[in-house]
C-alpha cells in the first residue's frame, strides 16, 4: 500500500470513529452486544460446570424441552464441520463479520436496526469464544419434542432475534428513502 492510501484510510477511520463515538446507538449497541455475549457464556458455564451436562449428556425436562449437550464443530446446523482448517476459517469469517457489523453500527441512527446488529454481534462473539477456546460451540437447548431437530444456545437465539429485528426495521422503513 502506498503512503497516500494509508493516510486516506487513517483519515476515514478517524472520521468513522468520531461519528461512532457521537452516536448513542453505537454505545448502546456495543454494551448490548457485550451483555449478550456474557449471558451466553454464563449460560454455558452454568450448563458445563454447575449442571455438569457433559457428563450427563441429556436431562429430560418436559415432553417438548430437554437439556442435551452437543459439541457443534461447524457453523449453523453443523455446516463446515471439520478439523482445524474449518475452525480457523469459521473463526476468521465470524471475526470479519463482527468487524463489518461494528462499522455498520457506528453509523446506524435507527434504534431497532442498531439493536438487531447488537444481538447479532453478541451472539457471534459468544460462539466465537467457544470456537477459539474449545474448538467447538457448546449447544444445549433441545426442543426436539416440538420436532425441532437442532440443539442450540443463547448465542444462537440472540443471532435469530437480531435478524428478526433487522427484518422488522427493514419492513418499518421500506417506504422511506435510504438512510442509516
Amino acid at each position: 500500500m502506498s503512503n497516500i492510501k494509508i493516510s486516506r484510510a487513517l483519515v476515514e477511520a478517524k472520521a468513522w470513529w468520531a461519528e461512532a463515538r457521537a452516536n448513542p446507538n453505537f454505545r448502546k449497541g456495543v454494551i448490548g452486544a457485550v451483555i449478550v455475549a456474557m449471558a451466553d457464556q454464563a449460560s454455558k458455564f452454568w450448563i458445563v460446570e454447575i449442571v455438569r451436562l457433559p457428563e450427563r449428556r441429556r436431562i429430560e425436562i418436559s415432553s417438548i424441552f430437554d437439556l442435551s449437550f452437543v459439541q457443534n464443530n461447524g457453523a449453523s446446523f453443523g455446516l463446515f464441520a471439520g478439523g482445524m482448517g474449518s475452525r480457523i476459517f469459521l473463526s476468521l469469517l465470524v471475526s470479519s463479520v463482527v468487524v463489518g457489523l461494528l462499522i455498520w453500527l457506528g453509523g446506524l441512527r435507527r434504534p431497532v436496526a442498531a439493536a438487531g446488529v447488537a444481538f447479532v454481534i453478541g451472539g457471534a462473539l459468544g460462539n466465537l469464544y467457544d470456537r477459539v477456546a474449545y474448538g467447538y460451540v457448546i449447544d444445549f437447548l433441545d426442543f426436539s419434542g416440538l420436532y425441532f431437530p437442532w440443539v442450540f444456545n443463547v448465542a444462537d437465539m440472540s443471532v435469530n432475534v437480531g435478524v428478526a429485528l433487522l427484518l422488522l426495521d427493514a419492513w418499518q422503513t421500506r417506504d422511506r428513502k435510504p438512510a442509516n
